[in-house]
């Protein structure tokens, strides 16, 4: 099975227009045309199970397109997504902000989904997606260090309930590097995906490990790679694996 991991950056692009150098401005504006460069690259990576950081549902940046749902019909996949932000975020009702989102797209074989939410930090959702023989969480982690922490927390407080073997991806933000989460893994007896560490962000120099693929007993991972492509901010994650017994 192919699990690819992506942030996406709302589909503007990796960085600002050249003729808006103001900080934060890349978020603002829609990049025609590279919402199909990244479909054409997911398309050749012919993934079972997607999950997509920083997806526009269907704001005036993306002209009202949801690329959630775009992805996953070009994919034939399901989709299943939801703001990123808590239910009581005033973010929920602000332009452009409400649209912003996390997705899971996969093939047939889903059994269910859940919506959780963490009690701090902005960027709150978690998405628990529950196939036949994994449950996989998706992450997109406070860019604060204090409230990364007690998310870890909460997420750890989620994890431990499943049944099944467990995967958790994301952006963890891990500015601080991979100590960050060190005990998490430990507590719960995970391993990355990427095992050599290779860096995630920013795609066009990368030199940090933002982007992870953590996977519990009961999984074996059989290839892991992290594609130079342009498309966004973040490099993609692509993991390859197999469930013991399956």
């Amino acid at each position: 099975m192919r699990l690819l991991v992506y942030n996406i950056r709302y589909a503007v692009g990796a960085g600002a227009p050249s003729h808006v150098p103001v900080p934060g401005a890349g978020y603002l504006f829609g990049n025609p045309g590279n919402l199909e460069n990244i479909i054409g690259f997911l398309k050749g990576e012919r993934p079972d199970i997607v999950g997509l950081i920083e997806v526009d549902i269907g704001s005036v940046r993306s002209a009202r397109v949801n690329q959630a749902e775009t992805i996953a019909t070009a994919l034939g996949h399901y989709s299943s997504y939801e703001c990123k932000y808590g239910e009581e975020s005033v973010n929920q009702y602000l332009p452009i902000l409400r649209k912003q989102a996390n997705a899971f797209l996969a093939g047939p074989g889903v059994t269910g989904e859940r919506f959780h939410y963490f009690d701090t930090g902005i960027k709150r959702l978690v998405i628990e997606l529950e196939l036949e023989q994994v449950a996989i969480f998706l992450v997109h982690l406070s860019l604060k260090y204090r409230h990364r922490h007690f998310q870890l927390r909460h997420l750890y407080e989620l994890v431990k309930r499943c049944r099944k073997p467990v995967i958790i991806a994301g952006d963890f933000n891990t500015f601080w590097g991979e100590n960050e989460i060190f005990l998490f893994k430990e507590a719960l007896g995970l391993r990355s995906a990427n095992a050599h560490g290779l860096p995630s962000f920013p795609s066009r120099a990368p030199r940090l490990e933002l982007d992870f693929i953590l996977y519990g007993p009961g999984i074996e991972v059989t290839d892991f790679r992290v594609p130079r492509v342009g498309y966004s901010d973040h490099l993609p994650l692509v993991c390859d694996f197999e469930v013991n017994g399956s």
